[in-house]
Formats: C-alpha cells, sequence, structure tokens
C-alpha cells in the first residue's frame, strides 16, 4: 500500500462531546486542511463518520483522533477503494447520531444488546429459537441481507420503533440478533428492544462491514450487496459466494443498481438497469415520469414530441406484459 491508494473509514463513538457545536467547525476545518471527504455527524452523544482519502491522510485522521481521550479507543473500519467515495467534506452537528426521537432516550454505554463477533453472529443466525432482524431501510435490505433476515417495512430508521411494536407477536420468546452496516444504529435499537422487555438481544459488532472482512467467516449467509451512503452506493460483502436478490423496479429481473427517481419532489431510490432507467425515463411511476421537473427528461435534452412517443412505448408495453 501507498500513499495514492485511497480508503474508505467508517467509525462512531458514543461519548460524552461538551461543546458539540464548537468542535464541529473545528473538526471540519481540520478534515478540510487534511484533505479528507465525507460526512460527520457530532452530537452531544457522540460522533459518527465515514471518510475517505488517501492512505496518509487517513492515516494521519486516525492517529490524530486516537490522540484525544474521548477517541483514543475508537474502532476504524477501513476500506480501500479507488479514489475518493465521496464529492465533498460536511461535518455537521446533530441532536442524535441516528435518528430516532424517542421519548426516552437510549444511552449505549449504559444500555445495550450483547456484542457478538462476526464468527459468533455466523453461528447463533442458525439456531431455530432465533429471529434476526435487520436494523435499516427498506432500500437498504432489497439489494443485500442476511439469509432469513426480517425485512422492517420502513423508509428511515427513525420508523423502526413503532414497527417493532406493531409486530412484536411475531418475535415474542425469540433471541433477537440484530444488524446495520458499521453498528451505530444497532448500539440503539438494541437496547431500546431491551427497555421493550426483550430478553435475549444480540447485535453484529462492528455491522456488515466487519462481517465481510472477516477472515474466518468471509461474509458467509449474506446475499447480495451492502448498502453505503457514499458515492460507490453498494460494495461486495460474501467473499465465497454472490447471490443476486435485488430486483429491477420495473421488470423484477436480477440487479444490483440503484438510481434516483428523477422526479426532485420524490427522489426515491429504485433498483433499475441502465436500459430500463432510460426506457422509463428514470421514473418511480408515471406520475413522476410526466412531473414537469423530470430530470432524466432535462437532462438528456428530451423534447415533448419525444417524452410522448416515449410514454406511448412504455403504455404498450405494459398492455403486452399484462395481455400474456
Amino acid at each position: 500500500m501507498n500513499d495514492s491508494t485511497y480508503r474508505v473509514l467508517l467509525y462512531y463513538k458514543y461519548v460524552q462531546i461538551e461543546n458539540p457545536a464548537e468542535l464541529t467547525d473545528a473538526h471540519l476545518q481540520f478534515c478540510k486542511e487534511l484533505g479528507l471527504k465525507g460526512r460527520i455527524l457530532i452530537a452531544e452523544e457522540g460522533i459518527n463518520g465515514t471518510v475517505s482519502g488517501t492512505f496518509e491522510q487517513t492515516e494521519t485522521y486516525m492517529n490524530v483522533m486516537r490522540q484525544d481521550p474521548r477517541f483514543e479507543d475508537m474502532v476504524f473500519k477501513i476500506e480501500e477503494t479507488e479514489g475518493h467515495a465521496f464529492k465533498k467534506m460536511h461535518v455537521r452537528h446533530r441532536s442524535e447520531l441516528v435518528t430516532l426521537r424517542l421519548e426516552d432516550d437510549i444511552n449505549p454505554n449504559e444500555q445495550t444488546g450483547n456484542y457478538l463477533s462476526p464468527k459468533e453472529f455466523y453461528e447463533k443466525m442458525q439456531d431455530p429459537d432465533t429471529v434476526v432482524i435487520d436494523a435499516r431501510n427498506d432500500y437498504e435490505y432489497d439489494v443485500g441481507h442476511f439469509k432469513g433476515a426480517i425485512r422492517p417495512d420502513i423508509e428511515s430508521f427513525r420508523e423502526l420503533p413503532d414497527w417493532i411494536q406493531e409486530n412484536k407477536e411475531k418475535f415474542a420468546d425469540k433471541k433477537v440478533l440484530t444488524y446495520c452496516t458499521g453498528g451505530v444504529r444497532c448500539e440503539k435499537f438494541s437496547g431500546w428492544l431491551l427497555n421493550e422487555g426483550f430478553e435475549d438481544v444480540s447485535q453484529l459488532h462492528g455491522g456488515i462491514i466487519t462481517y465481510g472482512q472477516d477472515p474466518e467467516v468471509k461474509g458467509k449467509l449474506w446475499d447480495g450487496q451492502c448498502y453505503v451512503f457514499d458515492e460507490r452506493i453498494t460494495v461486495p460483502v460474501n467473499q465465497v459466494e454472490h447471490n443476486v436478490v435485488g430486483r429491477d423496479h420495473f421488470t423484477n429481473e436480477p440487479c444490483e443498481r440503484y438510481v434516483n427517481c428523477a422526479n426532485p419532489e420524490c427522489n426515491k431510490q429504485i433498483l433499475a438497469s441502465e436500459e430500463n432507467e432510460a426506457f422509463y425515463l428514470r421514473a418511480c411511476s408515471h406520475e413522476c415520469r410526466v412531473h414537469p421537473r423530470n430530470r432524466y427528461i432535462a437532462e438528456h435534452g428530451l423534447t415533448e414530441e419525444q417524452v410522448e412517443n416515449q410514454l406511448r412505448l412504455i403504455e404498450e408495453t405494459k398492455d403486452t406484459v399484462e395481455g400474456k
């Protein structure tokens, strides 16, 4: 590895920060001076970040962070990448590291689920008395997840507690395993589950990224890709066998390529091949296709006549499929 090799750092630490707004400003300046790009959230309860940079830049960042007593034992998950995984550098002050908006907040340093190593998690997943609950959003699950994991019908993390309460009977008297990308969401979610009366709750320590890098487990029992919040969008996990679980929004064919709906007022993430993105004008629905601000139409300079012809083709295709 040399100084031109790029890496992505994923990390978090729940720790009391006295002046988060002040640290936010200073940390942004520090990251920009280093040449890093990424997204970092700072709150009174700690720090949560993902940054990209060269080997030298990321090494310097980790070394400086570990000189701060608050972050001296912080674990950094490291992935190699081709160039920066972000376009800009953002450091923002937030009230929470992960948005749950609980009436009685959870402090993971006081209450959280049992930590399981990748090997322990791999073994416990195969226990018939165990349920595995994905703590991520629906679009993250759809492109990749652990075999047999439960998919909460949620579009944002803050919806998860309500969904659990509505479906609580499905998990009663079961051992609960939960997981997320890097671990930060599970810290609070598993603690909340304990508060709700679940007695046997464990979480994948280090999250999916650590699981995929483990030299013994090698990402086994994972299907698909892992959704990440940077320019890469998805990364591989299972080093032994890759199964595509994502399905094209339009044709239901195997697909692992995410795009955002061209309607800026929708912006929904959908799985779509390049061919279908073009054919359906990168819109998740007819309403989004005919939206006056459809970005795909603007980006490609399509005329009104061209759009009308394409809408006609889409309707004909729909009639053909439904007529089978």
